[in-house]
């Protein structure tokens, strides 16, 4: 089954993971010693990530390295972006309002 990039966003342990992986690769291990939750909880928050493609794990030796795939993150980027204008919208007219109010 092929997941959903929002689906994975959506857990705090898998974003905290992304941005782990983001900065540098890691093998398994090391990204469970990060978080107090099991190898095996971890192992599966890997699994989900990998499955809407925004880890890969590769084999290396006897280690499994995972590795960021940040531009599948542009999906969440152009769906938010519609929020970011409207919102700019809003808060540009509410600065036209404020500086019309009589001081």
């Amino acid at each position: 089954m092929r997941r959903d990039v929002f689906q994975a966003i959506a857990d705090p342990t898998r974003r905290e993971i992304i941005g782990m992986l983001a900065r540098q690769s890691l093998n398994v291990n090391s990204v469970a010693e990060h978080f107090s939750t099991s190898r095996v909880a971890i192992s599966k928050h890997l699994k989900i990530l990998e499955e809407c493609g925004l880890v890969t794990v590769a084999q290396q030796g006897r280690e499994r390295i995972c590795i960021a795939q940040p531009e599948r993150l542009r999906e969440v980027a152009e769906w938010t972006e519609q929020y970011r204008q409207f919102w700019n919208e809003k808060l540009d007219a509410l600065e036209r309002y404020l500086a019309d109010l009589p001081t």
